[in-house]
């Protein structure tokens, strides 16, 4: 399904439509203030397989991260995060950076990696944090790429979708995405170190 929702009011009705497909173990690719992205109910381990397979990877190997509706979410899946860096989530967040954390037991194993790291996103864009608060968990994030030699990431929800109809049960429409990722911080050591540029600018933050 092809689904066309305003990115500034998406409408009960249309979120409803995707939290019940959500709920039942169902994929959806859908905005943010980076690229489209690829997720799923984190409590739906079929699902999360499903989007393993699509990746080409197996679960274990994945670095699959989740979005939260705001910070009060991360006591849940994180240890106690050092202030100064909590202080540092809290003027870039939401914005355009995945900060990788220490992860708690609350996590679904299949979201940790080796080093029991969880990667946290609050994009800047009311679709996706929307479709978490109703949802009432976080849902999974990962990039779709496209196989085009110039453009990394699709950006438009009618290519996608011609491109994952079959693979997806929703494509979110909320208009053109962007072809930058979010910039990716490693908060797990004494100071936050970027492990992968993109396009959100720590050094406004620090």
């Amino acid at each position: 399904m092809l689904l066309r929702v305003h990115p500034d009011n998406p409408g009960d009705r249309h979120l409803k439509i995707i939290t019940d497909c959500l709920h039942s173990g169902g994929l959806v690719i859908y905005p943010s203030d980076t690229i489209y992205g690829l997720g799923c109910d984190i409590t739906q381990i079929k699902a999360v397989d499903r989007i393993a397979q699509i990746k080409g990877i197996k679960r274990e190997n994945a670095n699959f991260s989740f979005i939260c509706h705001n910070l009060s979410h991360l006591s849940d899946f994180t240890r106690p995060i050092p202030n100064h860096i909590f202080r540092l989530m809290r003027k870039a967040l939401p914005g355009p950076f995945t900060f990788i954390l220490n992860a708690n037991n609350n996590v679904p194993h299949y979201f940790q990696s080796k080093k029991k790291t969880v990667g946290i996103r609050i994009p800047d864009h009311f679709v996706p944090l929307q479709i978490v608060e109703k949802l009432g968990n976080p849902i999974m994030t990962t990039s779709i790429h496209d196989e085009d030699e110039i453009i990394e990431y699709s950006t438009d929800p009618e290519l996608i979708y011609e491109k994952y109809r079959d693979l997806v049960d929703i494509v979110v429409d909320s208009g053109h995405g962007g072809n930058v990722a979010s910039t990716v911080v490693d908060c797990t050591g004494e100071e936050p170190v970027i492990i992968r540029e993109g396009k959100g600018n720590l050094l406004e933050y620090l």
